[in-house]
């Protein structure tokens, strides 16, 4: 049963934030952000109550001989668009991931595989810029250290659009590759891995850090390959001494470096109070779309046999090819789907 005084509490709240921010009173910020979020589930709820409406008019024209056959026609079509409109309402009611909306910061580091899997680390790297390029988001490389032959052996990247992390969070685990590296004269197929993590972008009010909790250096920094690229001390690493978390900057301003080691920082410690609370909130969370654990295997990419598969859904693609370059879509929506099932499964 879809809860109709929730329905008109949703739509009394909305239509107070619309007045709000005609009559431009308010933080117009924070006001802009609920309505945005409001606006698609108030949609489909004035749709469900247009159909209701139409429903009963239809219903009381039954009462003319002259209508009662074309009504029941009407009727049961109006029945047969029912239950689609109320599971795209459950849908829209389904309680919001706050962080949704939010960019998000991209970090890939290599597992187990040596320099094979410094290679398909950045191979992901490069399949991430591509997926954002397609959707018209930024993606800004704010920390990148490279191996001598062109791998990652770390990179962190700002990622800013619409609805960033809702697309990317489920990327977060262990990606596997099965291939046969360049270097291997053989021919014979080797499994190597990367760690992919991806954080909400925090804002000033999540997390609050006193500035006693840190220790800042200043350190010189150095390019690809180990390369002496600047002779300043403008590298920055913070350490957030209670976590025990450490973050480097090594852009060429030191100012700068500050400010984005700092944004790194914050969406560490946001994500780990994010998860601590999801662990709270729900025992039965590993049962999911994954558990958030870093080091969950969620994926294969198989060369040999051009396939992808998504161990925690059970979905194979075989568009290898297309996933490298950047084609997320289908497995993400897939991902999505899985997600929204289990928590209506859980609150129905």
């Amino acid at each position: 049963m879809i809860p109709l005084d929730r329905l008109r509490q949703i739509t009394e709240r909305f239509e107070y934030i619309e007045a709000r921010m005609s009559e431009g009173g308010g933080d117009i910020a924070l006001l802009g952000r609920e309505y945005a979020e409001l606006r698609p589930v108030v949609e489909e709820i004035r749709a469900y109550h247009q159909l209701l409406d139409d429903m009963e008019n239809v219903r009381a024209m039954r009462d003319d001989p002259e209508m009662k056959a074309l009504a029941e026609e009407e009727l049961a079509t109006l029945e047969a668009r029912r239950p689609e409109m109320e599971a795209a309402l459950q849908l829209a009611l389904l309680p919001r991931d706050a962080a949704d909306a939010r960019p998000a910061m991209v970090e890939i580091r290599p597992g187990t595989g040596g320099e094979e899997a410094a290679l398909f680390a950045g191979d992901l790297l490069r399949m991430y810029q591509r997926y954002a390029e397609s959707r018209g988001w930024s993606f800004d490389i704010i920390e990148e250290s490279q191996t001598e032959l062109g791998g990652i052996k770390e990179v962190v990247a700002h990622v800013k659009g619409l609805n960033v992390f809702a697309r990317l969070k489920f990327e977060s685990g262990v990606h596997r590759v099965q291939r046969v590296p360049e270097t291997e004269s053989g021919g014979r197929i080797h499994t190597s891995a990367a760690t992919v993590a991806v954080l909400p972008e925090a804002e000033d009010v999540d997390i609050r850090i006193d500035p006693n909790d840190l220790r800042i250096d200043t350190m010189r920094s150095s390019g690809a390959g180990g390369q002496h690229v600047n002779t300043t001390d403008s590298a920055v690493r913070i350490t957030h001494i209670p976590s025990g978390i450490v973050v480097t900057s090594s852009q060429k301003s030191q100012h700068r470096n500050r400010e984005i080691a700092m944004e790194v920082l914050k969406a560490r410690l946001y994500d780990r109070e994010r998860q601590k609370a999801a662990d709270a909130r729900s025992a039965s969370r590993a049962l999911q779309v994954g558990s958030g654990d870093r080091s969950e295997r969620i994926r294969t990419y198989n060369f040999p046999q051009g396939r992808m598969t998504d161990h925690r859904i059970n979905l194979t693609l075989y568009k290898l090819e297309q996933v490298m370059q950047g084609d997320l879509d289908e497995v993400i929506d897939a991902l999505t789907a899985d997600a929204q099932a289990a928590l209506l499964a859980e609150i129905t």
